[in-house]
């Protein structure tokens, strides 16, 4: 690419204390629209002395600014703001965050305008923090707890989702009077840089966000360890996530991790097969597949099998492939090369297991440019296959078929993640049975991929640990105080006088 068609394209600087920065390295690095697989912009290549200019901020930030000395409640009318702004800028970050990860414009419009009710939902919440007081067992003494801010949180975010998953995190960190450094992905940095103007419009004061772009090393690697951070919140793969907690181990910062998932979609026999498809469809389809929640595994019961294959050949069939600006298109490309390789690799893989692809398997033929790949089904006699145990992270989903509940339940439990789980049927008490039966963080039966600010996220084992969304949030970025008062007139007595 010669210099002068790299200087026609939009260069992103880093946010710190309150000001857009270069990397003092000086150095960009691109950005590709995977529609096309071109570039569309430059990001500042951050370096370990950004990061550390950036927690340092952060920390004075927390410590000494207006920001320590504000009430909950102004901080609440801050994030309130902040939801406020996002709202007039639905469509503006939409078409952000389409050319930097190539999700569908429509979703995109859909998920940001409901992603100003995260911050309002925290706002409200920002004035009712608060702790207890305890019966104790002591005579004359008032005993009280409160929660505070634990200081500097590092968020790492991923590409998938940059702005829904980089909301989870700050809005709660915020509300609960911390200060935050920020490094997204390197791949989706450009829509989170245009979401961070709208915190400065807001009127945060310097250094309570900061927004440190460039890869996991030296960037993640420096921020998951400094001595300053207290609090690191981490969403992407399994094995990045073991680096953070070693890193942080170092100085003990606490830890959250959302992570993947094989997520099961079980459907019974009693179960309406249309909503079951379209459900199946949503989950899975939905984004091209790069969902931490995708429903990568359907399991059908025997009496319903052929009726829900019909309609899911049926519908996947008609799915536009294509450009993810156009309002028509239903599923656009994977978010990097990588990823479309990965699904490729994972695609052979299941053909040398003993898999039968029912629909799709390959790049669509229309589509000459760009990282697209066709939905694609593949029928599986048992759960032996590694497409049905390990992640992909793209528009391929594993059919199963089963004969009962104690089956199907051991089916879907028989993976090392734990995040999410699909059931439909009728019969509620089976419902409730299976929903509890089920080793998955979220349930959701006749629904998938239903969120909302009120409900918390988070899964088990290699989906990670600790919440995000929900009241329970609000705990993992404060800490408990506990205040001893000693109501009594008397003086205090000698302690090394036997009594």
């Amino acid at each position: 690419m010669t210099e002068s068609v790299k200087t026609k394209l939009k260069k992103y600087h880093m946010y710190i204390n309150g000001e857009w920065v270069g990397s003092t390295s000086g150095e960009y690095f691109p950005s590709y629209n995977p529609a096309t697989g071109e570039p569309w912009c430059y990001v500042a290549k951050g370096t370990a002395e950004d990061v550390d200019l950036a927690v340092k901020a952060a920390h004075q930030a927390f410590l000494n600014s207006e920001w320590s000395t504000m009430t909950y409640t102004e901080r609440g009318r801050l994030v309130r703001r902040l939801g406020e702004l996002i709202a007039e800028r639905v469509e503006e970050l939409a078409q952000f965050e389409t050319l930097d990860n190539g999700k569908l414009i429509r979703e995109m419009r859909g998920q940001l305008k409901y992603l100003p009710e995260f911050f309002y939902y925290y706002a409200g919440l920002a004035d009712k923090i608060h702790g207890e007081t305890l019966p104790i067992d002591k005579k004359d003494m008032f005993v009280f707890t409160s929660r505070e801010p634990l200081g500097v949180v590092a968020a790492i975010t991923p590409w998938n989702s940059p702005l829904y998953l980089t909301t989870l995190k700050l809005a709660p960190a915020l509300v609960a009077g911390n200060t935050i450094v920020i490094k997204p992905s390197e791949m989706t940095s450009a829509s989170l840089l245009e979401l961070v103007k709208l915190v400065e419009e807001a009127g945060f004061p310097p250094g309570v966000v900061n927004v440190v772009t460039g890869f996991g090393m030296p960037v993640g690697d420096s921020l998951t360890s400094h001595p300053l951070v207290r609090r690191v919140a981490f969403t992407g793969g399994a094995e990045s996530a073991r680096h953070v907690v070693r890193n942080s181990a170092e100085n003990f910062a606490k830890v959250t991790l959302e992570l993947g998932g094989k997520s099961p979609n079980i459907v019974f026999d009693d179960a309406d097969p249309d909503n079951a498809a379209m459900g199946i469809i949503a989950g899975i389809f939905g984004a091209s597949g790069q969902s931490c929640v995708a429903g990568s595994r359907a399991f059908l019961h025997v009496d319903i099998y052929d009726k829900v294959m019909e309609r899911l050949i049926d519908r996947v069939s008609k799915i536009k492939v294509g450009d993810p600006l156009q309002d028509e298109t239903e599923m656009g490309p994977l978010a990097t090369q990588a990823q479309l390789e990965r699904v490729e690799r994972y695609v052979a893989i299941g053909l040398e297991d003993g898999g039968k692809i029912a629909y799709g398997g390959k790049k669509p033929e229309h589509l000459t440019k760009g990282w697209y790949f066709e939905p694609t089904i593949f029928e599986h006699t048992d759960h032996a296959s590694r497409i049905t145990k390990e992640e992909i992270f793209g528009p391929v989903l594993s059919i199963i078929p089963f004969k009962s509940e104690e089956e199907v339940i051991q089916l879907a439990n028989s993976t090392d993640y734990g995040l999410a789980a699909g059931i439909w049927v009728k019969d509620i008490a089976k419902a409730h049975r299976v929903a509890k039966a089920v080793r998955a963080g979220i349930v959701w039966v006749n629904t998938y991929r239903s969120i909302s600010p009120i409900a918390p996220i988070g899964g088990s084992g290699l989906s990670g640990y600790g919440r995000e969304s929900g009241y329970e949030a609000i705990h993992e970025y404060t800490q408990s105080k506990v205040v001893w008062i000693n109501t009594s007139s008397e003086p205090m007595p000698d302690p090394f006088i036997m009594r």
